[in-house]
């Protein structure tokens, strides 16, 4: 029986797209940083990433469904964070963000990484953005090489 498994070599041509909540800013700019930095170690060129940026969590899956339906990446990162407040806000937009990228991902047959952080409190943010737990915006990006990877791999 094959084995099919993704690496961390993005095919060739490769074009990625990172989508980033502009709410929160320093924490959806060092997710950016990191997405980056990995894109750059792993081979990805800066002129084959693009950033597109959206208000909140809340537009990002409508941004990844626009450049999915484009056919020019071969995978989307959609970074922001959610962090919750004294109301069900949180749960609608951390939930709603969540669903939506998962059915662009099924809707387009196409890698769309979600690294939007729905944390109890900011310092719970900083710690998944460079801090004690890694960056999760470079984990993004490897997921999203690997992905494209694989995905070149079954066709």
């Amino acid at each position: 029986m094959p084995h099919f498994e993704g690496d961390l070599r993005a095919p060739e041509g490769a074009r990625f797209a990172i989508i980033a909540s502009r709410w929160n800013p320093r924490i959806t700019e060092q997710l950016v940083a990191g997405a980056r930095e990995a894109f750059l170690t792993h081979g990805v060129a800066e002129d084959a990433v693009d950033v597109i940026r959206v208000p909140g969590a809340w537009e990002l899956p409508a941004t990844a469904a626009r450049l999915a339906s484009g056919g020019g990446h071969v995978a989307i990162i959609a970074l922001g964070c959610v962090i919750r407040g004294d109301t069900r806000h949180y749960e609608q937009v951390a939930d709603g963000c969540s669903d939506g990228l998962m059915r662009v991902s099924l809707d387009y047959a196409l890698p769309v990484v979600n690294g939007v952080l729905a944390v109890e409190h900011y310092e719970h943010a900083a710690e998944r953005a460079g801090g004690s737990h890694g960056n999760k915006g470079e984990e993004a990006a490897l997921v999203a090489i690997e992905m494209a990877n694989l995905m070149d791999k079954l066709a």
